[in-house]
Order: C-alpha cells, then sequence, then structure tokens
C-alpha cells in the first residue's frame, strides 16, 4: 500500500483528473453557461480531463525517469491515441448521438408508442478542449512530481 501512495505519478495522473473536472463547471460559469453540477463526472467538455490526466502522467514519469526511457515512450504513446480517441472517435460518436436523438423524436411524433431516446451527445472534445487538458496536464504533472519529489 505504501507503494501505491508514494506513486508520484499516479497521484500526478489522479490530480490531472481531478483537476480538470473541477474546472469544467467553473469554466461553463466563465463562459456564460452557468453553473451544471453534472459537469464535475461528465465526459467531454473542456478542458479533456482525460487528456490531462494522461499528459500529468506522461510530465511526471519524463520527470522521474527521463526523456530517453521506454517508460516515457509507451507514456507518449498512450496519450497521443487518447488525444486523438477524443477530437476524432468521440467527437464523431457524439455527433451520431445527436443524430439518432432527432430522429428518435422525430419517429416519436408520428408513431404512438414509441418514446424518443436521448443518448449522450457530449462525448468527445474539440480541439482546443484537449490542447487545455494537455497545457492542465504538463502544468498539474509538473508541479506534483517535483512537489513530491
Amino acid at each position: 500500500m505504501a507503494d501505491l501512495l508514494g506513486n508520484t505519478a499516479l497521484i500526478a495522473a489522479i490530480a490531472g483528473l481531478v483537476s480538470a473536472q473541477i474546472l469544467k463547471p467553473l469554466i461553463s460559469i466563465a463562459t456564460g453557461g452557468g453553473f451544471r453540477l453534472y459537469l464535475f463526472i461528465t465526459t467531454g467538455g473542456m478542458p479533456s480531463s482525460h487528456t490531462s490526466a494522461v499528459v500529468a502522467l506522461t510530465t511526471s514519469v519524463a520527470i522521474t525517469e527521463g526523456l530517453g526511457s521506454p517508460l516515457f515512450a509507451i507514456c507518449v504513446i498512450i496519450s497521443l491515441i487518447i488525444m486523438n480517441d477524443a477530437t476524432n472517435v468521440r467527437l464523431e460518436t457524439g455527433k451520431q448521438a445527436k443524430l439518432l436523438n432527432e430522429w428518435s423524436e422525430i419517429f416519436a411524433a408520428h408513431e404512438s408508442g414509441i418514446s424518443p431516446q436521448n443518448l449522450k451527445t457530449m462525448i468527445g472534445h474539440s480541439a482546443k478542449q484537449v490542447l487545455a487538458g494537455l497545457a492542465l496536464g504538463i502544468i498539474v504533472g509538473a508541479a506534483v512530481t517535483l512537489w513530491l519529489s
């Protein structure tokens, strides 16, 4: 248990994730969207918490293990895959869910006994949201690692 609690890279990753989730409702307020409590626990939105977590992990590993370590290389590749997934696969999935929700409402309006299905549409991220997660991850990862070292 002591090893787990002393794992700086893991703590940095969790701090990156939590920081992004805390920022989401605050950014919503600042941009005129008002306070939305569900943003604390949802995927999607500004900034990308998945990106922030993996980049904080990668930053921590870079500081502790070095840029030439195989562990750093693994973290970079995983980070790139997650950021690509957020801006491509998951973003497109959200667009498809929005379209399916619209079709569901149309069908429900014309057919009795059918109720509209509401699929989650805020799944992926814009490039700006991923870049914000990237910046946050670097800052949080470096701060946590340097603080705990």
